[in-house]
Order: C-alpha cells, then sequence, then structure tokens
C-alpha cells in the first residue's frame, strides 16, 4: 500500500521498500466525505537498522531528529496538510529527504576566540564609570 517511491538525497537512496506507510482519518475540515476518508499519511522508516544509510548521516540523523523516534529507532513521519493522500505522500517524502539533506552535513566546528584587548578595556572602562558615578551618590556633608 502507499507510493512506490524511492528517496534520494545526495549520496544517499532509500529504497521505497524500507518505507512503511499507513493511513488514517485526518483531523481538521474535509465535508460530508471526512469519516470515510483516510488521507492523513503516517511514514516510518527504521533509521537505526537502515542499510543505506551510512554511519555518520545515521548517527546525526538519530539524534537531530529524537522526538520523532520510536524506542525501536523508527523515524515517523505524518502529514495531513493536504485533503487527499497522494499530497501527504508527497509532502511526507518531502520531509524525509529534507532530514536526510540535513543530516548529510556535518556540523562545523566552533573555533573557540579569544576577547580583543580592546573588548576588555572597553569594558573595564565601562565597569569603572558606573562604579564612579554609584560613588558619588553617596552621603553627602562626610
Amino acid at each position: 500500500m502507499g507510493s512506490e517511491k524511492e528517496v534520494r538525497v545526495g549520496r544517499v537512496v532509500i529504497p521505497a521498500s524500507e518505507l512503511a506507510w499507513q493511513f488514517v482519518r485526518s483531523s481538521g475540515p474535509g465535508g460530508q466525505h471526512v469519516n470515510r476518508t483516510s488521507s492523513k499519511a503516517v511514514l516510518r522508516f527504521d533509521a537505526r537498522r537502515s542499510p543505506c544509510l551510512p554511519e555518520d548521516v545515521r548517527a546525526r540523523l538519530l539524534e537531530r531528529e529524537r522526538a520523532r523516534l520510536t524506542r525501536e529507532g523508527a523515524l515517523v513521519i505524518t502529514s495531513q496538510r493536504h485533503r487527499d493522500q497522494p499530497r501527504n505522500i508527497a509532502d511526507c517524502l518531502a520531509k524525509l529527504s529534507e532530514i536526510v539533506a540535513r543530516s548529510l552535513t556535518a556540523p562545523k566546528r566552533r573555533r573557540p576566540t579569544k576577547t580583543t584587548r580592546a573588548a576588555v578595556k572597553k569594558r573595564l572602562e565601562g565597569k569603572r564609570r558606573h562604579a564612579e558615578t554609584k560613588r558619588l551618590r553617596g552621603r553627602i556633608g562626610e
């Protein structure tokens, strides 16, 4: 049941056989036909055990998408944006490819930098000025 499309993102190809589809009733408006159609698409992809994901991509995907994962490591993506099933299927596939694309690129390492001398001097001068202002608010006549 569902779409027989594979997902291609960069060097990663996820075959349709690894995608499990489920269709349920969607919430929201739909008229008289709303209680008869199952237009909401639920896509499950076993990210933890999938052989098509490189190890580095898998680790980043599992880390970044913890909220969408089941205990078994299956990624769950839903779409009920549209009133018809084929468009919701396409939306789920687009979401999956976006998630995989984000996981393909490794995050840039942060290079720790030192505060410049000028910045330190400016900060200390501001603190001195503030302290002087407060000191001048002392009692008069002592």
